[in-house]
This record gives C-alpha cells, structure tokens and sequence, in this order.
C-alpha cells in the first residue's frame, strides 16, 4: 500500500531535530519485564499487519514511498527494556520516557517502537511510539484496543491460522515499473476538466479555506518565547490528571462543550505563563492550531490520518477565566459554523500532490548523510530580547483532544493506570499541549524544547491554576443557582 499524500506529507517534513512520530506513555500497575510485554504484544501482531511492514521507496522518488512485509522483521527490535536503578520514582521514569522519544525511528524497519521501563517498585513505564505516516491520533486509539484487554483475565486472541510469512521485498525495477504504471493510470483516469467542474459547496468550501488561510498573514500572532528558535532535538514532559466529571461540572454550569473547557484551560494558561515572564500580550493574540478528526463511519479502524484542523485565535494576555471560556465558546462557534475544518479538508484534497521526486533529499533523514543531523547537534542561539515584539504568522502551538477508553484497560493482567501523550515538535513550535482521556480521567501532558521553554513545570502549574479557578467559579455559581431556588 502506497502512503498517500497526507500520510507522506509527515515523513518529508521529518527532521533530526524533529521526528515525525508521536508517543504515548502508559504507566501500568505491577511490575512487568521486557520478555512479557514482548510475548505480549507478540500474540497480537497478525490483528495489526502494518505493524510488520516496513517503508520501501521508489528508485528516483517516482512515487510516494509504500508499505511492505519486513522480511528481517524481528519484534526484539521493537520491543526494547529501559532499566533504572532499582528504587527509582515514577518522575524519573518519565523524564527518561522523554528523552528515549527524542532520537528518530529507524526507516529501514517498521516504523514502532516500544521500550519498557523497569526499576520504579510496583510500576511499570511504557513507552509506545508510532510514526505519524502510520497512524494519526484516532487510528492510535484503535490500535491500543487490540494490543490492551479490557479484562483483567481476558482470553488470549485466536493465533494466526497459517503462520506469517513475509513477502520478498520488490527490488528497483519492480518498484519503479509500478510506480510509472501509477503515474500513467492517474494521468488516462483523470479528468482534464474536473477543476473546472466544481459544485457550488466545493467552490464555497475553498473559498472559506482560502480566507483561513489569508488570516495567517493578515492577521499575525505574538511570537511567543518556545516560537522565537528552531527546535532541537531535547524534549521534556510535565503531565497534569483531572476526574473528567470535574470538566462536566463546568460545561454544565457555563455551556459549550468539553473542549471548549479545554481550550479554554490552555489558553489561559499560556496566557499566565507570558505574563509571568513579562511579555509583552496586552491587545495582542495567540493561535491554537486543533487537529479534527474527519474520518468518516465506514473508515473506522483504518490506519493513515484523516486529519484537518482548525486554528482558533484568543487574546494573548491574561483574563477573567469565566470570560475566557465565554470568548473561547464564542470564537470555536463561528468556527464550527463556518465550517472551517471541512473547508480546510477540501482544500488539501483540491490540491496538487507534491512531486516525490522534489522530496528527495527527505530520503537522506535518518542516515549517514542527513542534510538535518548538523542543524540537531549545534542547538540555535537564544532568541534576542526583542524578537518577542515581531508579529508572527501561523500558530503557537498545538492542542490536541483525542477521545480515548473510558474503561480501565490491561496488559498480561495489568491494569493501565494512566496514560500520556507526546506530541511532535518541530520547525519553530517548541510547545504543545496533548489532551487524551482514559478511564474517566482527562491527562493534559506537555511536552517542549527546554532550549525554548526551559520551565515546562511553570507552564503546567499556570494551566493547572487556570482549570481550578473555572472549576471553583462553576461550583460557586452553582451554589448561588441553589440558593436562588430555595
């Protein structure tokens, strides 16, 4: 299976600096070793074929590069043991969780892999990472739901009716042959015309796309302080566990929706976090880039991403946490109403595809003549003092909400007790902020360049302070509701 253009689209922008594949950290109860979680995992592989399949590219980049059977594949490469030393605390496995993401997942292999820390008492920390060519946050969800049980003593699944066996991997002109053939195909199977012959709503969804787009420039941004560099490749992580009931208290009391609250919660947090460094954010905005899931009914299950976003704008400077949400309400809603995730869909669907061959030198990432290994040794410069005043065009940061198990889940008959994102960095954007819920509990986990944000904790103490708040002005409004009523 050929990657698509989207899929595609992440392993040429992939960098030493950086790697284009995300992280979940599970911290499961109990003490597993690495021969369990292997055996594990191991059982289950034939349900996730992918897992098995390796990237292969086209001789010349004629063609994307498509998914094979790994011939060499061996899952001791994918599944790897991190010790600590015995006694170490859950803080610690974590900031190595961190630091094992950072270096990028070798190509020449399936694009996964899982390390199991040991060493913390009555704890176990895995580190699960897929490539984002792979699997968008949705699709990882999925897969989590074949590699967890949902019981503690659930049956192990049916074993594969014949064993696996790989295919050989094409050679050069197999490759090449196929990815011409495609190209001829596409050119006989498309329509000259069909540009042309876009309905009205097609029409309309693109021009709505075109003013998203027009806003990043007319519009510009505060350059925040994680955005006035290029990212390196150091990456750390501050995680914050919420009751998910607390979040309906407060959509109950003001309205909105759940990730309303959300974005509201990283808004102004990030807002207090500027302040708190004495930014300058007064009549100035920040922009929050949202990925949305579009993937439809009938393409549950599938790997790939089916992926748009939106790109939400709110002031910059601290606020009354009751008027953020309503500002926060009020922007997602001419949001949701200009459809503006749809439009954005429209328009990367309208759009050429990107010559592969132009991609070539993404073909180098990774190995020994990497045109972006000297850019992640030399760490770039501190920004200059004054940088912060210079308009930005594009977003902040990203935040991201992916739905998860609201069930306790297990592995080999441990229970899963919290689960954590990591998001890619990469460019300028040395923050982000990954939401995921489990088992009835929200997990804010953020993840940045320390050479950017080198007080992560401060960042998650100002949204941690920015959800108490909304969560204290919820229940006493609700308070004085009841007694109104009395």
């Amino acid at each position: 299976m050929r990657l698509s253009d989207h899929d595609a689209a992440f392993l040429y922008g992939e960098t030493a600096s950086g790697p284009m594949h995300g992280a979940n950290i599970a911290v499961v109860e109990g003490e597993l070793s690495t021969e369990t979680v292997r055996a594990h995992i191991a059982r289950r592989l034939h349900l996730v074929p992918r897992l098995r399949q390796r990237l292969v590219f086209a001789p010349f980049n004629l063609a994307h590069p498509k998914w094979v059977d790994d011939p060499a594949f061996d899952i001791a490469h994918h599944v790897k043991a991190h010790s600590l030393k015995a006694g170490a605390t859950l803080d610690e496995a974590l900031t190595a969780a961190a630091k094992l993401a950072e270096p990028l997942l070798p190509r020449d292999r399936p694009l996964w892999l899982t390390y199991v820390i040991e060493g913390v008492k009555d704890r176990t920390v895995l580190v699960q990472m897929g490539h984002h060519a792979m699997a968008d946050g949705a699709s990882g969800v999925d897969i989590s739901l074949v590699l967890f049980d949902l019981q503690a003593n659930a049956p192990e699944p049916a074993a594969e009716s014949v064993p696996w066996q790989p295919a050989p991997l094409p050679g050069a002109a197999e490759l090449a042959t196929e990815a011409l053939r495609e190209q001829v195909e596409s050119v006989l199977d498309g329509n000259p015309f069909e540009a042309i012959k876009l309905s009205g709503e097609r029409m309309e969804m693109l021009r709505r796309a075109g003013e998203s787009i027009t806003r990043f420039v007319a519009e510009p941004v505060l350059m925040a302080p994680w955005n006035a560099g290029l990212v390196g490749p150091k990456r750390e992580l501050a995680w914050r566990r919420y009751p998910f009931g607390e979040f309906r208290e407060i959509r109950r009391r003001f309205g909105g929706t759940i990730n309303d609250v959300v974005l509201s919660v990283a808004a102004e947090g990030a807002a207090r976090y500027l302040a708190a460094g004495r930014e300058a954010a007064i009549d100035r905005n920040l922009r929050i880039m949202c990925p949305v899931n579009v993937r439809q009914e009938d393409e549950k299950g599938a790997l790939g991403n089916r992926v748009s976003g939106i790109f939400p704008m709110f002031p910059a400077a601290p606020m009354d946490i009751v008027e953020r949400l309503r500002k926060v309400r009020h922007e997602m809603e001419q949001i949701k109403q200009n459809r503006e995730a749809q439009a954005l869909q429209h328009l990367m669907e309208s759009m050429p595809s990107p010559p592969p061959l132009a991609m070539a030198p993404a073909q180098l990432v990774g190995g020994p003549f990497d045109p972006t290994a000297l850019a992640a040794r030399i760490p770039s410069p501190p920004a200059p003092s004054w940088s912060a005043s210079m308009p930005m065009a594009g977003f902040n940061f990203t935040c991201t909400n992916v739905p998860g198990v609201q069930v306790p889940q297990y592995i080999a008959g441990h229970q899963v007790l919290d689960v954590l994102g990591m998001l890619m960095l990469g460019g300028v954007l040395g923050y982000g902020l990954a939401i995921n819920s489990y088992n009835k509990q929200l997990f804010f986990s953020l993840v940045c360049d320390p050479g950017l944000m080198p007080d992560i904790e401060r960042m998650a103490d100002a949204v941690d302070g920015a959800f108490k708040e909304l969560l204290a002005a919820a229940r006493s409004a609700e308070t004085e509701k009841t007694m109104e009523n009395k």
